[in-house]
């Protein structure tokens, strides 16, 4: 029995293969990456050697991006710190997280220095949101505030700047 407007089967298969895209190349791979988010070297590396590149290809291609101005290590690192701080967290977290994407530490120094934002700032919105209790005085709630902070990334100082400030403000 045959089934009308069906076809063989075997023109229907080829003609789909005939419309596969051709495979990209590692440039338009890395490219594909870093239209979505900013990558650092290390990153795109990585992303690009699980998607089958050879690191020597993969290399080239990272280095013709980097010529071009798509990729940056430094406007990542600033991207990243930007994020993060945003998000809640303090300048040893992303210190810490910066290091592991292979940046050296001068280009983590000066994107920690060039936050435009105040670290103590941040830490007590976070703990207006997280640790209310902390902001009326209550020193169980300041103890598992600043242990909260601590494991943020927050320094003792900031950590002391944000809680001294907070019973002041009601």
């Amino acid at each position: 029995m045959t089934v009308p407007g069906g076809g063989g089967g075997e023109t229907s298969s080829s003609a789909r293969k005939c419309r596969r895209r051709p495979e990209p190349s590692p440039t338009q791979r890395a490219l594909g990456l870093l239209t979505r988010r900013e990558h650092s070297r290390q990153e795109l590396s990585r992303k690009l050697a699980h998607r089958g590149v050879e690191a020597g290809d993969a290399r080239a291609a990272i280095d013709k991006l980097a010529a071009a101005g798509w990729q940056d290590d430094t406007r990542f690192a600033e991207s990243l710190v930007r994020n993060r701080a945003y998000a809640g967290y303090g300048p040893a977290f992303i210190r810490a997280e910066l290091s592991t994407h292979g940046l050296a530490s001068e280009a983590i120094t000066a994107a920690l220095d060039g936050f435009e934002g105040d670290w103590v700032e941040n830490a007590r919105d976070l703990l207006r949101r997280r640790h209310p209790g902390a902001m009326t005085g209550d020193r169980v709630a300041q103890r598992k505030a600043g242990d909260f902070l601590l494991r943020r990334g927050f320094g003792m100082e900031q950590l002391r700047h944000a809680l001294q400030a907070a019973p002041d403000e009601d």
